[in-house]
């Protein structure tokens, strides 16, 4: 008897670690989503409206020692229903793909767990036409970007977790410092890598964004993407325009809604005095009223930029997971849309 009950003992304990670790028993499969009309489906047939949190770059964090069960099951505590993993590709290159694909592997793991759908996001800021970026971290090529895609849709098609492929994160000239990049152009790109996507019968949701650093859909009005059951991303920060904010945003943006999903796969505000505030960020929980309400109002997703301590504007203070100021907004937005979905 006392071995049996050592063995039993010894089997829960072993349970325990794993789970703590992320290697706990394979959780229910997701709901596959797909795009019918301007929502997001489940193949349960519910109408979703997403809204999440966006993490650190992976790899930053699995530096740090945060890239684990307890950082999702917090996301999960939040409110989220959707987690984006922003790819940056200096450290794509840096660690190699197969060791960053571990890694994305472990965070889909922890994020199915937590029933959290997943945004893959190629997190490269600047004109890809061009080959110019903001910064070199953001440096890459068509060539890689395409690789990137294809890598994706070939290990994720038959994970309906990693419901969305956000195509690149912010697509801008700069003020034409990035040099030249017409609407044409863009599509023609963006285009490809769908068409790359789809012929590795991978079944995520291609996210697209517009210039201006995600911020502006105007040009969907008359030339759309030449793809089905696509969704446009925007990045609505505070200072993008000017306030009454509603106005503007539906002329930029909202429109697309009527017509087909959108996601706004970054929100978010700080104060000036707040560590990291910067334009076009700085508000206050004005910005949090008028950006919940508009997306509640037309059915538009959305995520909150950036768990992480250090990243700006960020969510929490510390790795207790204290909420800053727009965290003890967000969390609570969260909390209280998705419980009443």
């Amino acid at each position: 008897m006392k071995k049996i009950f050592w063995l039993r003992w010894s089997c829960l304990l072993l349970a325990l670690l794993l789970a703590s670790i992320g290697f706990a028993q394979p959780a229910t499969p997701m709901p596959r989503l797909s795009v019918q009309g301007k929502y997001f489906i489940s193949e349960k047939g519910d109408t979703l409206v997403l809204r999440g949190l966006n993490a650190s770059d992976p790899d930053k964090l699995d530096k740090e020692g945060h890239w684990n069960a307890a950082y999702f099951a917090e996301i999960k505590a939040w409110g989220a229903n959707v987690v984006r993993f922003p790819v940056h590709p200096d450290a794509w290159r840096r660690r190699g793909p197969e060791a960053y694909l571990k890694l994305l592997d472990q965070g889909v793991q922890w994020a199915r767990a937590q029933q959290l759908y997943v945004i893959l996001d190629w997190h490269s800021i600047g004109n890809l036409r061009s080959e110019l970026f903001q910064s070199p971290n953001y440096d890459t090529t068509p060539k890689e970007t395409f690789e990137f895609w294809r890598r994706m849709a070939q290990h994720y098609k038959d994970e309906p977790t990693v419901a969305f492929f956000e195509l690149f994160n912010e697509p801008t000239l700069l003020r034409g410092q990035l040099g030249l990049c017409s609407w044409a152009q863009w599509k023609a790109l963006v285009e490809e890598m769908i068409a790359i996507i789809r012929a590795h019968d991978c079944p995520a949701i291609p996210l697209v964004a517009g210039f201006d650093w995600a911020y502006d859909l105007r040009p969907v009005a008359s030339e759309p993407i030449a793809a089905e059951g696509i969704a446009y991303v925007s990045h609505p920060y505070p200072q993008k325009r000017a306030q009454p904010w509603a106005e503007a945003w539906t002329a930029d943006w909202g429109f697309v809604a009527d017509k087909y999903p959108v996601i706004l796969t970054e929100i978010g505000f700080c104060g000036a005095d707040d560590p990291g505030a910067h334009v076009p960020v700085i508000s206050d929980e004005s910005y949090g009223d008028a950006i919940t309400a508009y997306t509640a109002q037309r059915g538009i997703s959305w995520l909150a930029w950036v768990f992480d301590p250090r990243w700006a504007p960020r969510l929490f203070t510390d790795w207790n997971f204290t909420p800053s100021r727009q965290g003890l907004y967000f969390k609570k937005a969260l909390q209280t849309a998705n419980s009443n979905q």
